[in-house]
């Protein structure tokens, strides 16, 4: 036998740029060819772009109008309260970010960045007043904290999920007002609008739909005659008919079966209409990752001991759900956006105010180009995000590996 060691087999180093970039792009000569033309496009392209966005585009509506964008005809002397619930959101992803990291860190980061920029954009100083500025400044500065507190004893997992939760109540407490208490009256509804009822909207439809969609799913399931003839009649049913009626039926024909002296605020009427129509839709993409699952991982189950419940609830369901996490996301972001739709039951959700905008002065009318363009870049934000995070979350789980 041979008394030198064996050699240690290591795996290659990784190409650097200039490999890289000569294996991918520049390998033939007709992948030389496309690369130099598909530069060429795209930097007359991002030029054109560019000089539009800086130079040419007129963003008077958007600038002067921030305000509306941001809360509609919330009380101006109350936007205090909507800068509030943002120093909690900020707050609570910095915590977030120290504790679960991934994700959470990297929209802490995003979060800081964009609202300090935003703060120390050269707007005039009367359209975001020195007040304003230093408010959203606060909010890279509670991002730090919170990532500090959480090497405290409050960084901990169960900590964090009850503070997003109280920050939920707080919100809807801040935005609505308590009569007792004078320096918080009671603001309605109707004037909630621009960011701050679509972001409403949306949280509420995906954060309700959720867990009724997965009832409605195992309820499909169940050998009760009752209870599956229920949710198939209930799933069907609201498949079959489009957003916009499920949202009349909740803004005008429930008051109509309700007693003279319940009423229900509009706002709250389109939320149940947008998680109902939201839900139905949920359980058919878990019913999906349900049925995936092999009879042998239930007859496994069933020969540890576990009872039915048990193994729904440990063994199926976790499985369902990462099968289906694209699917579902998808159906949140498809939540997202059908909230414009409020704007028929009288809604002034985000693109409502756009049209408000541009129909407030004569000479903006035809500055739409630039008002749509901002609202598109205010979706693309959000959904990118819910894309990125399922793309962040299906890596962690290791969805379609084995």
């Amino acid at each position: 036998m041979s008394s030198h060691p064996a050699a240690v087999v290591r795996p290659p180093a990784p190409p650097g740029p200039v490999r890289w970039l000569k294996k991918n792009l520049f390998s033939p000569w007709y992948n030389t060819v496309l690369t130099v033309l598909a530069a060429t496009f795209l930097f007359f392209v991002l030029k054109g772009v560019f000089t539009w966005v800086c130079f040419r585009a007129n963003w008077t509506p958007v600038t002067h109008s921030l305000r509306l964008f941001a809360a509609g005809q919330y009380p101006p002397e109350q936007l205090w309260r909507v800068g509030i619930i943002l120093w909690m959101i900020s707050f609570l992803f910095g915590l977030s970010g120290r504790v679960w990291r991934g994700t959470f860190m990297v929209f802490a980061r995003g979060l800081a960045i964009a609202l300090g920029a935003l703060a120390l954009i050269p707007l005039n100083l009367s359209l975001l007043g020195i007040g304003a500025r230093l408010w959203l400044l606060a909010n890279p500065a509670l991002v730090f904290v919170g990532y500090h507190v959480g090497h405290t004893r409050v960084g901990k997992g169960r900590w964090v999920l009850l503070g997003w939760g109280l920050s939920f109540v707080l919100m809807i407490l801040l935005l609505t007002g308590l009569p007792a208490i004078p320096w918080l009256p009671p603001v309605e509804s109707g004037l909630w609008g621009g960011l701050l009822l679509t972001f409403l909207l949306a949280v509420v439809g995906i954060a309700a739909s959720f867990p009724i969609g997965v009832l409605l799913a195992l309820g499909r399931r169940s050998t009760l005659p009752v209870v599956k003839g229920f949710c198939i009649v209930f799933i069907e049913t609201i498949r079959g008919v489009p957003l916009v009626t499920i949202l009349f039926m909740f803004s005008i024909i429930l008051p109509l079966f309700l007693p003279e002296n319940v009423r229900v605020d509009r706002v709250l009427r389109a939320m149940m209409a947008m998680t109902v129509f939201a839900s139905a839709y949920m359980a058919e993409n878990v019913r999906g990752g349900l049925q995936a699952i092999p009879r042998g991982q239930i007859e496994a189950a069933k020969a540890l001991g576990l009872n039915g419940f048990q193994t729904t609830l440990l063994i199926v369901l976790p499985q369902a759900l990462r099968m289906v996490i694209p699917a579902i996301v998808g159906q949140f972001i498809a939540l997202f956006m059908d909230t414009t739709l409020a704007y028929i039951v009288g809604l002034t959700e985000l693109l409502t105010v756009a049209r408000a905008v541009l129909q407030s002065n004569s000479e903006w009318l035809l500055l739409d180009m630039e008002v749509f363009l901002f609202i598109a870049a205010i979706f693309w934000v959000f959904t990118y995000s819910m894309s990125y995070a399922s793309r962040r979350l299906e890596m962690a789980l290791g969805v379609g590996k084995r």
